[in-house]
């Protein structure tokens, strides 16, 4: 997933942090709404107006006003074909043997906390401050902290957030940064840092080849996601014409290029389209998506605008399928699409929650998990394994995370020199 790149806060407006001690519940993030960060231990607020609210579950099945919800279809390697899911039931647990002992430390998340797709940061911290909570209640002995940084999203905000979190030195480990353009506006500062950088959805495949040292991607990226969408859409489904549209983002348009390379001659450039990062008008890519006649129309992009672009062929009765991938594929694309989502396939490299995990994260955080929350929740374990095996130096910590070969929920997590996982699969969803 990568970063869309919206408005910056207000100037001389500092990044959140607050700590993890045993909060109850989470206040859920609106669009444009603050989340206050308070003191360490503080219980957060009640759940906020469910009218603004912007965080639900795209595969617990949550059903919106609509009735309609995201619900996992299977699981497909790069040729498109079915794959069996991960058995859960070996992951690691997050609570050890509750032997652990430390003097207390901290790890941080940064991500967009606020803005117009807050909802898949507040997923990923939702995620952290489950593992985390578990860990702490069944450790007295070893309590880690969590530390919240608001990037929006936003590179250029992410490069004034990320040294906050570099100087903050009970941080030794990192969740994030989410979104691709911020982790690429970050990466070499963390690596030059020595600090361990865990991504739950920062796809873009070219990040692993920066030479950074720090870096670890806990799902696959978009040179897995694309050909193997493409090809479910051609192998599987049979689609022989499709229309490609893409954002302007990072993600977008890297996205885009491997979905199109791998439709080959059914991706067609006649019907190739652009759009802007907060486009609301898109009355000239329908006319051209229209008069195609495509059987598909795959968006590259984020669930803001897709909601918006499905809604307009809706309207204009465009019936091609409409298809997108793991930035559209959040309840918000189906709360603000309405209707217009019915039957769409959203991809993700994201697994879904197995019903334990359901029932543990909304009775922490007052909601179903959503999109990146299960590997936010795993990759939180990992860093927790570390620092109770005694790894509590940024450089300890690290070299754990480079050697680390174990089961989660969403899938075994092992990394190559490169800090890519070694197997990484994608999950086809559907809206119904």
């Amino acid at each position: 997933m990568f970063s869309p790149g919206w408005r910056s806060r207000p100037s001389g407006q500092q990044p959140e942090s607050n700590e993890l001690g045993g909060e109850n519940v989470h206040r859920r993030a609106a669009r444009g709404a603050l989340i206050v960060g308070v003191a360490a231990t503080l219980v957060l607020a009640g759940c906020g107006d469910k009218k603004t609210d912007s965080k639900s579950s795209s595969e617990s099945g949550s059903e919106t006003s609509t009735g309609l919800s995201i619900q996992p279809e299977l699981q497909v390697d790069l040729e498109g074909k079915e794959v069996p899911a991960t058995n859960a039931s070996s992951a690691a647990n997050p609570a050890g043997d509750g032997t652990a002992k430390c003097d207390p430390v901290s790890i941080a998340m940064a991500g967009a906390l606020t803005g117009e797709d807050a909802a898949l940061g507040i997923n990923i911290i939702d995620g952290v401050k489950l593992a985390l909570d578990q860990h702490n209640k069944a450790n007295p002995g070893c309590q880690v902290e969590l530390k919240k940084f608001d990037t929006e999203g936003n590179p250029e905000k992410a490069t004034q957030v990320i040294p906050n979190v570099i100087n903050d030195k009970s941080v030794i480990g990192l969740v994030g940064p989410a979104f691709s353009g911020e982790t690429k506006a970050t990466g070499q500062t963390l690596s030059d840092a020595g600090l361990v950088s865990v991504t739950s959805s920062a796809t873009n495949a070219k990040l692993t080849q920066n030479g950074w040292k720090t870096f670890f991607r806990g799902l696959a990226n978009d040179d897995i996601q694309g050909p193997a969408v493409a090809k479910y859409l051609t192998g599987t489904l049979g689609y022989n014409k499709v229309c490609v549209v893409q954002d302007n983002t990072d993600y977008g348009t890297g996205l885009a290029k491997a979905v199109t390379e791998a439709l080959g001659s059914a991706a067609d450039e006649n019907c190739a389209a652009s759009i802007k990062k907060g486009d609301k008008d898109f009355n000239a890519t329908v006319t051209k998506l229209k008069s195609a006649n495509a059987q598909a129309i795959f968006y590259s992009g984020y669930y803001a605008e897709a909601a918006a672009l499905a809604a307009s062929l809706k309207k204009n009765g465009v019936n091609a399928v409409f298809v997108s991938a793991d930035g559209s594929n959040d309840p918000e694309f189906v709360k603000q699409a309405g209707s217009a989502s019915k039957d769409a396939i959203l991809s993700c490299p994201c697994g879904p929650a197995p019903d334990k995990f359901k029932a543990e994260y909304k009775a922490l955080n007052g909601q179903d998990p959503g999109v990146y929350s299960v590997e936010a929740y795993d990759l939180t374990t990992i860093l927790l394994k570390g620092i109770d095996s005694g790894k509590v130096t940024r450089a300890d910590l690290l070299e754990f995370v480079r050697s680390y070969d174990g089961p989660g929920l969403a899938r075994q997590y092992k990394w190559n020199e490169n800090g890519e996982l070694s197997t990484a699969l994608i999950w086809v969803y559907k809206v119904k």
